[in-house]
């Protein structure tokens, strides 16, 4: 089995932090992998690490079967790197921009050409390419950004939080460009904080906490892995938003969770269909009205909620 990241027992201290502790991940190639995780759980860091920006404390990071530490130069002619913010240069059209880059990875002026035309074309932005780039959306501006790292021909791509700061019709363009790289056969490495974007692009999500891997597998798999199901509620009036909140703890499967913004109400239960009916039940008698209930399979947010809960509570213990 071909495998485009190899990660085994991963540690990178800053001090007394560690920002990686033992963290293991393993990716195939011809896979979109989906790293996720809190705040400061060691994403970033683990990009950097594969990107060679930083060398680990210990640990072996191998990169489409290079040894990063070992051979980094060869790691660097495999991969492509896109940042959180687009890193053009806006007094340049978006084909000059490309076919700088492109001169820069060491092809000549007609392999440069080329590789911009295509480029250009496989993200499509070919309608664009000789409008200055500060004239772009932000969306044409992020896609032209990951252009600039596939213009050198990268086995893999890593993206940290491509999607930061675009408004939704700029991501869902951007997830298609992504979509359409995987298809064409380039691996792609992704953090994000976007839990929809992981479950709409990754093939695998490894979701790491406190520098460790705590779950991994594919969207389907990580739901299944936390069980059961979820009753969630949309109230008319705000007022019921505690009353509802009642009812639903009287399940005593999962905690409940309140969106005051959407007037929803949720909670994980065991038994789904047997839950449902009495919930509905004690609502009707209390004479509360909803908009809508419904029963559905746990979504990402809540696997990734449970799982670095989870981890939080057993750090708390151990301590």
């Amino acid at each position: 089995m071909t495998m485009s990241i190899e990660a085994q027992g991963l540690v990178k201290r800053y001090g007394k932090t560690r920002a990686l502790d033992g963290l293991d991940v393993s990716a195939e190639c011809g896979q979109v992998v989906a790293v996720l995780g809190p705040n400061g759980a060691g994403k970033t860091t683990f990009v950097r690490a594969v990107a060679t920006l930083l060398r680990v404390d210990a640990g072996i990071l191998r990169v489409a079967g290079h040894d990063v530490a070992a051979d980094p130069g060869a790691v660097r002619r495999v991969i492509g790197l896109a940042g959180q913010f687009a890193a053009v240069e806006p007094a340049m059209t978006g084909r000059e921009n490309l076919e700088m880059v492109a001169r820069l990875f060491g092809l000549d002026r007609a392999a440069a050409r080329r590789s911009t035309g295509a480029v250009l074309e496989q993200l499509g932005l070919e309608q664009d390419a000789d409008r200055l780039a500060r004239t772009y959306s932000g969306g044409m501006r992020r896609r032209l950004d990951l252009g600039a790292s596939l213009v050198g021909s990268p086995r893999l791509l890593l993206l940290d939080e491509p999607t930061t700061g675009l408004d939704p019709r700029s991501r869902i363009e951007l997830w298609r460009a992504i979509a359409n790289l995987r298809d064409a056969g380039t691996d792609v490495l992704l953090t994000t904080q976007y839990l929809d974007e992981a479950d709409r692009l990754a093939s695998q999500i490894v979701i790491i906490d406190h520098g460790r891997a705590v779950a991994t597998g594919s969207p389907a798999e990580l739901k299944a892995r936390i069980g059961g199901s979820v009753i969630e509620l949309h109230v008319r009036d705000d007022h019921d938003l505690a009353r509802v909140a009642s009812v639903l703890r009287a399940a005593k499967d999962g905690a409940v969770q309140i969106e005051e913004p959407t007037r929803r109400v949720t909670v994980r239960v065991d038994s789904g269909r047997e839950q449902l009916g009495s919930t509905l039940r004690s609502l009707d008698a209390a004479g509360i009205e909803l908009e809508d209930i419904s029963l559905r399979q746990p979504n990402l947010d809540e696997v990734f909620l449970a799982l670095t809960d989870a981890t939080a509570a057993a750090g708390a213990t151990a301590a």
